[in-house]
């Protein structure tokens, strides 16, 4: 078999005359521009068992699930979220009805600035983009008749997320459910939103320990809950 040098001088080389490449930046979004082609040759002091490992093992580059999706399928969630608490529970139960595994919740604009829906700032916002929740009751009501420990709940909010996380962890609680099987996740991607989307309540430091108190605290009490969801997205379309 060919090296990879014997390989550029012998075939892309004489193929690149034949059709130069083009002139076009071909740098990735790390501003890094990548080779041709990658082989072996490339890996510089590699060890398969420290750098490639097994899938479901440290450093997890085959995955998080050691049978990958031949076992478990990846959960299936459809953005979900308007009106009222009861308006969005009718909704869930009809997308868990329709198949859907787990659910993702979006929450209106005054919920994602930390505004009861009664507060004057939140006039014509109220249930729009999402669904308005601005109590423990309200909480409850979105997620009547839906078991915590069997259904994984994905909550895209950032600024007040530890506090409507609270909300989320108290309704199990009120259930009788077992916090050790509470799954889900809470988007509580805090910087992200002052360089992007602009969500923010409390300056960049008090924000950041918000988040961390949800580090500290969370996987000692909700150990299958994620804690964070990097929006990295956001703040490339920004």
């Amino acid at each position: 078999m060919k090296s990879k040098n014997e390989w550029m001088q012998s075939v892309y080389a004489p193929a690149t005359q034949k059709f130069p490449e083009r002139k076009y930046n071909f740098k990735n979004l790390s501003d890094m521009e990548p080779e041709p082609i990658y082989t072996a040759d490339d890996l510089k002091d590699w060890d398969a068992e420290r750098d490639l490992g097994y899938p479901g093992e440290y450093p997890y580059t085959r995955g998080v699930q050691p049978s990958v999706y031949r076992g478990k399928l990846w959960t299936m969630r459809m953005f979900a979220g308007f009106g009222s608490a009861e308006q969005t529970n009718e909704r869930f139960h009809a997308l868990l009805r329709a198949g859907q595994t787990g659910l993702s919740t979006a929450f209106d604009l005054p919920t994602l600035m930390g505004y009861d829906s009664d507060h004057p700032f939140s006039k014509g916002e109220v249930g729009k983009c999402g669904v308005a929740v601005s109590s423990l009751a309200d909480m409850e009501i979105l997620f009547q008749g839906i078991d915590p420990t069997q259904v994984t709940t994905s909550m895209t909010i950032n600024s007040p997320a530890n506090a409507v996380w609270a909300m989320y962890i108290a309704n199990a609680q009120k259930q009788g459910k077992d916090l050790g099987q509470v799954g889900g996740t809470i988007q509580n991607d805090i910087l992200k939103e002052f360089i992007a989307q602009k969500e923010f309540i409390y300056p960049p430091a008090p924000s950041v320990k918000l988040v961390i108190d949800t580090f500290e605290w969370g996987p000692r009490i909700v150990p299958k809950w994620n804690f964070i969801s990097v929006s990295g997205y956001h703040i490339r379309e920004a």
